[in-house]
């Protein structure tokens, strides 16, 4: 994992500034996250909570919903960054979104400055693949 400690700060500052707009009413569980855009920019979200539990929003699917509203269609790195310890990774079905767009670094971090780089790869092996479907 070809990753740059100057770009994971960058990111993890990007996520930090996210987690603060996080709206966890609910659990107070708040999520940032950062994903850095093939041409060096920077994609960020939070998580977003509602009454219904079921139309949450977690803040890595937020980050991927904005970086493919203004274009972007593959990614660098993603870094997730919550308040707990050991870092928390993303959830299920941000795993399987994740996927959609390729294997990259995932850098797990929290507000210690604790951080752990794995990638999508590990996080969810043998994702489901649409590719797979387009290869018959």
């Amino acid at each position: 994992m070809d990753l740059a400690p100057e770009d994971i700060e960058r990111l993890v500052a990007a996520a930090a500034a996210a987690r603060d707009h996080a709206y966890a009413p609910y659990s107070r569980f708040r999520v940032g996250a950062a994903l850095l855009l093939p041409d060096g920019g920077v994609s960020s979200g939070c998580n977003v909570e509602n009454a219904s539990f079921g139309l949450a929003v977690c803040a890595e699917r937020n980050a991927v919903a904005a970086a493919v509203a203004a274009g972007a269609r593959s990614f660098r790195a993603l870094v997730v960054i919550t308040d707990v310890s050991p870092p928390a990774p993303p959830c299920g079905a941000c795993r399987q979104v994740l996927s959609e767009f390729g294997d990259f670094p995932v850098v797990l971090a929290n507000a210690t400055g604790d951080r752990l780089v794995t990638s999508v790869s590990v996080l969810l092996p043998g994702a489901f693949d649409r590719r797979a479907l387009e290869a018959d």
